[in-house]
């Protein structure tokens, strides 16, 4: 029955870490006073007491992995890490100049790209420069993306000091032959070194990133890599499902022959696997390719229905308004969305001219805020209902048909205006959340767009 359903529902469909997806964007009535009306809207609304999010993105790598569907920008030019900084604290001050308060950030992620291809002087010099015109919130909380070969322990020492107590290593998988066709080549011995400079500095909360669906990869390889990850039993595991997506422009997914990836049920087999395993290391899965130990504050986010999504992926801290800086970066402002120019030498230019970076985006409706509030709540809790008048979706009996096959194969559940997602059914999730998506029902790609869901 498993193997049927998998065959039935592994379609492609999003992520679901915005409504309206990027594809969907209305990107000819979006403008970019538009999007600065509502940055000014909800930071009035957000700035005082719940504080803002920054991503910050730091594109540079100094090799392609083909696995990885990020923007970036390949180079061993380390001279290029000051104009970069220079151009983000810019641009971070073109939105200070928008809005008469002081900006209090509640929470930063520095991704990439590889954030530690950048010096510890580099990043140091960056959110120095952040918080010149910035407060930090009470409840804080900053975090990085590190990679394993090349995060030093004076990065590590640097972004504590600085406030930084969440870290994620970028594992994927210990297999010598896995990490050659991925071209991510980092033995055991290098993220053991990392984690435990991490532990040692004071670091509260360490995540490793792992990866199923990987070329050659097979269930030993799953069950070793996991077995090995026990070993420093980090506080947070992603468990993300390889996204083979090698028509998108420039992510570099063309190193290996589709026919070497685990395909359907021999792909969901190995995130069965790690599931199993993760539970009994006592990890507690959390909303949708991530398990957290029940000391870590993505768990208690989970406890406590505060759980957050957005483009930065699972979050334990919710704030309504995040402001995406550098190349490619997507911002939030809940009432629109906005993303920057994708290559480093534009980016710097419309910076150094005096303008946002913003070259797209959409302006949500009261029917997509809606929609979003709904896919948000299937996504983070496994449950919506729309029985309060804000939430009341207009034929909402529409979305409920496109579940009728869900429901009779016992993967959603309907009681009059409340859904619940039954635990068996979370792999399946996206696929739930497919039946809201009134855009998507509205126009079917015409081309590959997405991953598959499962």
């Amino acid at each position: 029955m498993k193997n049927s359903l998998i065959q039935k529902y592994n379609i492609p469909g999003p992520r679901y870490t915005s409504y309206p997806t990027v594809p969907y964007w209305d990107n000819d009535t979006f403008s970019k006073e538009k999007w600065i009306k509502t940055f000014k809207q909800s930071f009035i609304e957000s700035n005082a007491d719940e504080g803002i999010s920054l991503y910050i993105h730091l594109p540079f790598c100094e090799s392609l992995c083909t696995f990885c569907a990020c923007h970036k920008h390949i180079t061993k030019r380390h001279e290029m890490e000051g104009p970069y900084i220079e151009t983000v604290l810019k641009e971070w001050q073109l939105y200070v100049d928008l809005v008469d308060e002081t900006p209090v950030i509640k929470e930063i992620h520095l991704g990439g790209g590889t954030p530690t291809f950048f010096s510890e002087t580099q990043l140091k010099r960056l959110i120095d420069g952040i918080f010149v015109n910035a407060k930090k919130h009470p409840e804080h909380e900053f975090s990085f993306e590190g990679h394993p070969n090349n995060t030093t322990k004076e990065h590590l020492q640097t972004l504590y000091d600085l406030g930084f107590t969440r870290v994620s290593f970028g594992v994927q998988d210990y297999n010598p032959k896995v990490q050659e066709a991925i071209h991510r080549v980092q033995p055991f011995k290098n993220v053991q070194k990392v984690h435990n400079w991490a532990k040692e500095i004071g670091y509260t909360s360490i995540s490793h990133d792992l990866v199923f669906g990987l070329p050659f990869q097979t269930k030993e390889n799953v069950i070793y890599t996991i077995n090995k990850t026990k070993e420093l039993e980090p506080d947070r595991i992603s468990f993300y499902s390889y996204a083979h997506v090698p028509w998108v422009k420039g992510v570099g997914q063309r190193g290996f022959n589709e026919d070497d990836l685990p395909k359907n049920e021999e792909k969901r087999e190995l995130y069965e696997i790690g599931k199993e395993l993760f539970a009994e290391m006592r990890y507690v899965e959390i909303g949708m390719d991530h398990f957290a130990l029940p000391t870590d504050s993505l768990y208690k986010a989970t406890q406590e229905k505060t759980l957050h999504r957005n483009f930065m992926g699972y979050t334990a801290n919710k704030t309504q308004l995040m402001v995406g800086l550098g190349m490619s970066s997507i911002s939030d402002s809940w009432y629109g969305f906005a993303q920057n120019v994708k290559t480093v030498k534009e980016y710097e230019r419309v910076v150094n001219e005096g303008e946002i970076p913003v070259f797209r985006g959409h302006i949500l409706s009261k029917e997509d805020l809606i929609i979003r509030k709904h896919i948000l709540n299937i996504m983070c809790h496994f449950s919506t209902s729309w029985e309060e008048y804000s939430l009341q979706i207009e034929n909402v009996e529409t979305h409920i048909e496109k579940l009728e096959e869900m429901m009779a194969d016992g993967l959603v559940s309907i009681k009059g205006s409340k859904l619940t997602v039954p635990e068996k059914a979370r792999p399946y999730v996206r696929n739930i959340c497919m039946a809201f998506d009134k855009k998507l029902h509205k126009k079917q790609p015409e081309t590959k767009l997405f991953s598959m869901t499962i």
